[in-house]
């Protein structure tokens, strides 16, 4: 057991896993590629606008920095760019068919780690474990607000 508080296990986790890439092959180029391309999803699923300054935001970097990520990603076909429904001078990104697929074969990647992470655990165990991470990040999201 550890003498670490589990703020300091959560935060030890989300170090260790930060420098870790998102998928297997998603080292270099491809791994900005799908880090904006989960921006941009997750983005979505939480109905928020996917601008430069809420990915910038979302990742933690400034927004010239979001803006090469954004570049970069439609360059490749993975994102496209488009006028705001809400206000035509704002543009807002969304994964292309061939980004979809490529978040597609991360998150299966993903679910592949956690299978690995979690052997010998319940299915309860790993739903408790699910239900709990996503308070965690309910509850974050409604810090930043």
């Amino acid at each position: 057991m550890t003498d670490q508080g589990p703020g300091q296990v959560l935060f030890h986790f989300v170090r260790h896993w930060a420098r870790r890439p998102v998928s297997a092959d998603a080292g270099g180029e491809q791994g900005r590629h799908v880090l904006v391309c989960e921006v941009v999803y997750a983005l979505s699923q939480r109905g928020a606008p996917a601008t430069v300054n809420a990915i910038a935001h979302e990742i933690g970097i400034d927004q010239s920095g979001a803006s090469r990520l954004i570049k970069s990603a439609t360059s490749g076909g993975y994102l496209a760019m488009v006028a705001s429904p809400v206000d035509g001078r704002r543009r807002e990104a969304s994964l292309t068919p061939a980004g979809r697929f490529m978040l597609d074969q991360a998150h299966r990647w993903q679910e592949d780690i956690f299978a690995q992470l979690t052997t010998g655990w319940s299915d309860k165990k790993r739903r408790d474990f699910q239900r709990a991470m996503t308070d965690l990040m309910d509850r974050s999201y409604a810090m930043d607000a």
